[in-house]
């Protein structure tokens, strides 16, 4: 009996683990998709009436997924040299910052989404494991007492029962909040696509003009 409840024990822990990871996921995510909602409207409304590119990424708030953009592409544009750099024409460099600089953003965004995934996939087993486990071990128990009358089986079984239910409890939450957090990913991604595409054509038409004008001063 001491291994069935150490087994009983360590499966209803692992479940808890699981719980409390996927609603610390589901929060502190959804917390951070909020703020990018709100930086994208602070975005709309500080970063366009600028003067600039550098003076409007001035304007937005540390830490912004917007700001990140745009200063990266303002150093793209100020660090084109060297020999192996000069290869490749500025608004394809331009172009690889901005990118690379978008894909942080997203998989910043999408950190924890694996964790729901698999939690959502596995928790449901894992509560069936230890319903198995606690059945076998109850008919055991009940076999060796030589009592089969249902008020003895019932109660062991039904224990048992109990961790298939609280492995769908565990994992129904995940499901849900993978599926959430995922649609409201793709929703500020494009925004985040969006102002990367318009900082890039402000870049390039500007870092264009300029060397332009200095080829034709030299």
């Amino acid at each position: 009996m001491w291994e069935a409840g150490f087994v009983s024990r360590g499966t209803l822990i692992i479940l808890s683990l699981m719980s409390m990871g996927s609603w610390y996921i589901i929060i502190t995510k959804l917390i951070d998709q909020t703020k990018i909602f709100k930086q994208s409207k602070e975005t709309s409304a500080k970063f366009w009436k600028a003067s600039s590119i550098a003076a409007g990424s001035a304007s937005l708030t540390d830490g912004s997924p917007f700001r990140f953009i745009a200063e990266t592409g303002t150093k793209a544009t100020q660090h084109h040299d060297g020999a192996l750099l000069e290869q490749i024409d500025l608004s394809t460099w331009v172009t690889m910052s901005i990118q690379r600089a978008v894909d942080k953003v997203q998989s910043r965004l999408q950190d924890g989404l694996s964790f729901l995934a698999t939690v959502g996939s596995t928790a449901p087993f894992i509560g069936l494991f230890g319903t198995v486990w606690g059945i076998y071990n109850a008919l055991i128990a009940i076999g060796m007492s030589g009592n089969a009358s249902i008020d003895k089986v019932a109660g062991p079984v039904g224990e048992a029962l109990i961790m298939t239910a609280f492995g769908l409890f565990v994992a129904v939450p995940a499901v849900l909040g993978y599926n959430w957090l995922v649609r409201r990913n793709k929703s500020a991604m494009e925004d985040v696509r969006a102002f990367s595409a318009d900082v890039h054509s402000v870049l390039i038409s500007g870092a264009m003009s300029t060397a332009t004008g200095n080829k034709k001063v030299g």
